[in-house]
């Protein structure tokens, strides 16, 4: 069974296309960038072939999507003969609301229901749904999947979740904390369970996704207790260009005093502020670190305030759990800079850490446990695969319709 792996953000698609009967085999993959703006350009890699590029003119997404599946079939750079040996898609989709609480196949239905969750992250759904539409197009007699970013998220309780808002708030407008990295969070919290061989559903485990967007999960008895996002990724810790937590009286003495309004606000806790905006240097956290090094007084700032965030979300959870049997460190930035982990579990003895910091001194993109060999509470580094979760989510769900049918079909005869 193939499965193709879609992440349709409003200009780019990001791919994968695994081969799930050959223990999730990556056949290919890439990304589409500049959609609805001039020279788009393809990168795409087919499993031991030469990269493929391609530069035009592709105004919208279902152009898009086709000029992906003509490279799939390409005849030097492609992995496939015809779209016929494409078994499912699976999208990511970002916002599911309270309206999914897992993974779905998708019909009308489940996409009318998907429209509707479109006002709770404007800036993601509409280009999840373009992806959708476009293989309904395309390729309208393969089955589709939605795995959302939220649905990991469902178990919280509402103690958890509710804002100190007006009821009704809540009532009319389902405004309220969401959570997302879902899949990431789930996928890298039971991959380190396997790893120790040590039982999911009894421990308390914190996960760190730390990337250009970046949050904290509180995982209890393997569901989601906490998270550090919200009704949208904007709340919780400091990221590349988004603020994270802010006094919201300080947020409205700004707008007043900048003359802000909404389109322009949203651009300002969104774009131009967490680190990129203390330090003044990046967004990326290579080009700080080297600020840093150099004497850069904000970007140092910007490292202390980003670590320490860090921690004193670690503190919390840990707190609200009773206690935490292992944390963990994934994303492009928990992954490989080994000075923000070291930062983060520098002092934290009490709490049960003995981080061996000569281990993870260098240690870049590798499956590991940080701590000492009696340590309370065990660190690790594990790597994410977001694509991987869609692809066996996308499987699991087709079987099951597929047996479900021909279960109906047997009882009728």
């Amino acid at each position: 069974m193939k499965i193709l792996v879609l992440n349709c953000g409003s200009s780019s698609i990001k791919y994968q296309f695994l081969d799930m009967s050959k223990d999730a085999d990556v056949l290919a993959k890439g990304l589409l960038e500049r959609v609805g703006i001039k020279d788009s350009e393809l990168k795409h890699q087919g499993k031991g072939k030469d990269v493929y590029k391609l530069v035009q003119d592709v105004p919208n997404h279902e152009i898009g999507v086709n000029l992906i599946l003509k490279a799939l079939m390409h005849p030097v750079y492609g992995v496939i003969k015809n779209e016929n040996e494409i078994t499912a898609v699976g999208h990511r989709v970002v916002h599911g609301g309270e309206k999914f609480s897992g993974s779905v196949q998708i019909t009308q239905e489940i996409i009318d229901m998907m429209e509707e969750c479109v006002d709770l992250a404007p800036l993601h759904n509409p280009a999840n749904l373009k992806g959708i539409y476009a293989m309904q197009k395309l390729l309208p007699n393969v089955p589709q999947c939605g795995v959302f970013d939220t649905a990991f998220h469902s178990t919280m309780p509402d103690y958890v979740y509710m804002y100190a808002l007006p009821h009704e708030i809540y009532d009319k407008y389902k405004v309220r904390r969401y959570g997302f990295h879902g899949t990431s969070h789930r996928y890298v919290s039971k991959k380190a369970c396997e790893l120790l061989n040590i039982n999911y559903e009894d421990q308390k485990i914190i996960t760190c996704h730390l990337g250009n967007g970046a949050s904290i999960a509180a995982i209890k008895d393997g569901k989601s207790f906490d998270t550090s996002m919200g009704l949208t990724p904007v709340e919780g810790l400091i990221m590349g260009t988004r603020c994270g937590d802010l006094d919201l009286g300080a947020f409205l003495y700004v707008m007043e005093k900048e003359n802000m309004d909404t389109k322009k606000a949203n651009n300002f806790i969104n774009k131009v502020s967490g680190m990129v905006g203390i330090s003044g240097v990046s967004s990326d956290m290579r080009d700080i670190w080297k600020a840093a090094d150099e004497g850069n007084k904000k970007a140092k700032l910007a490292l202390e305030m980003y670590i320490y965030r860090i921690k004193k979300y670690v503190g919390s959870y840990a707190a609200a759990m009773g206690g935490v049997d292992l944390l963990i460190f994934t994303g492009g930035i928990g992954e490989n800079d080994f000075d923000v982990r070291a930062g983060v579990c520098k002092n934290m003895e009490f709490m049960g850490i003995d981080f061996d910091f000569e281990k993870n001194n260098k240690l870049r993109s590798k499956d590991e446990v940080l701590t000492k060999h009696d340590s309370k509470v065990k660190v690790m580094t594990v790597c994410t695969n977001e694509e991987l979760v869609i692809a066996l989510d996308t499987i699991e769900i087709i079987s099951q319709n597929k047996l479900f049918s021909q279960t109906q079909e047997a009882v009728l005869e």
